[in-house]
């Protein structure tokens, strides 16, 4: 399996009590859903572990989970923050007009006046809104090594094609 078909989830934390449990650092949108995916796969060593999670509960304003193959402080010690991440496959499918973050990394970003003004590089979660972080072509006439662009449908991102991987923004390259 390669890293392309893995998703990170979220991140295991620090033991949690003496039996094993471990604090969950949660990516998902609701911090909960990171416990609707099963198995988990922990990249230990450069090897893959399947594990399954016994048991989970809210604790303060964070989340603590119980691991199948886990049963003292000291194993949950060496855990601490390895990666969370599923099999892509294992993600639900999303309607036409949505977009995990991961479809939308390395596409060309393309103003509606036809200026290339690079390429994705990763997105930001800002509150309001999320925002591209488009790494600039070499070439670009405007002297720019990146764009933050805001991921607003219909004002900013005219169009997302995940055909041809392209996403067409009204946007200033000179911004």
């Amino acid at each position: 399996m390669s890293q392309n078909d893995l998703v990170i989830l979220g991140k295991l934390g620090a033991p949690y009590g003496i039996k094993g449990w471990l604090k969950i650092s949660s990516y998902t949108d609701t911090p909960d859903d990171i416990f609707e995916y099963s198995p988990w796969l922990l990249k230990i060593n450069n090897e893959l572990k399947t594990v399954n999670v016994v048991d989970w509960r809210r604790h303060n304003k964070g989340l603590v989970a119980k691991l199948d193959c886990v049963d003292d402080r000291d194993v949950a010690h060496e855990l601490t923050n390895i990666e969370i991440a599923v099999n892509v496959s294992e993600l639900p499918e999303l309607p036409e007009d949505e977009f995990y973050w991961r479809d939308l990394m390395g596409m060309q970003v393309c103003t509606n006046k036809g200026y290339n003004l690079g390429k994705v590089d990763d997105l930001l979660e800002t509150g309001s809104n999320d925002v591209l972080v488009v790494k600039a072509n070499s070439n670009d006439g405007f002297g720019k090594h990146e764009r933050l662009i805001p991921f607003i449908e219909e004002q900013v991102i005219l169009d997302v094609d995940q055909d041809n991987r392209q996403i067409t923004v009204d946007w200033d390259p000179s911004f």
